[in-house]
């Protein structure tokens, strides 16, 4: 997709420019964000490494994400997002992490968390910041959308 390819080489630039590595913590993109970022020539220099956190175990293995929280607020949510991402720096010599975890169907919604419901963070040592869309569309959608709207949600952080 050439829009994914334009914003990770921009991602690329500006970690680059200010000497940061990415880390990725990913549910239901399955490692399309890390794809994207590594598709990139050179992305050696900015790209830690990423994780596929799909199961609630592996959340809590990989990525430091307390059991409890996925009890209370289900592994799709703001504050287990949060959790990937801050979880992602703290096992990581990364800088900055992005999580995605969230309903890219065709099953699993809820009356409150629709197909295409995804939640995501970007976390630093200084700041975390969340986000929620609803995208729509088949799970392929819905995944390509997710991806696209991490690499822009990084680039306009950094910006």
């Amino acid at each position: 997709m050439k829009k994914t390819g334009s914003l990770a080489t921009k991602l690329g630039q500006v970690l680059l420019d200010n000497n940061l590595k990415i880390v990725t913590a990913e549910s239901c993109t399955g490692g399309g964000i890390a794809h994207a970022i590594t598709d990139i020539a050179g992305s050696s220099q900015w790209f830690e490494c990423g994780f596929v956190a799909y199961s609630n175990e592996s959340k809590t293995a990989q990525l430091q994400v307390p059991w409890l929280l996925i009890h209370q607020h289900g592994a799709v949510s703001v504050e287990v997002a949060k959790a990937m991402a801050q979880g992602a720096l703290a096992v990581t010599s990364g800088t900055i992490a992005i999580s995605a975890t969230g309903i890219a169907g065709p099953g699993g919604q809820t009356p409150t968390k629709p197909l295409g419901f995804v939640c995501f963070a970007l976390a630093t040592k200084d700041v975390t910041i969340t986000e929620q869309q609803v995208f729509s569309g088949d799970r392929y959608a819905v995944r390509e959308q997710a991806i696209l709207f991490a690499l822009d949600m990084l680039v306009t952080f950094l910006a």
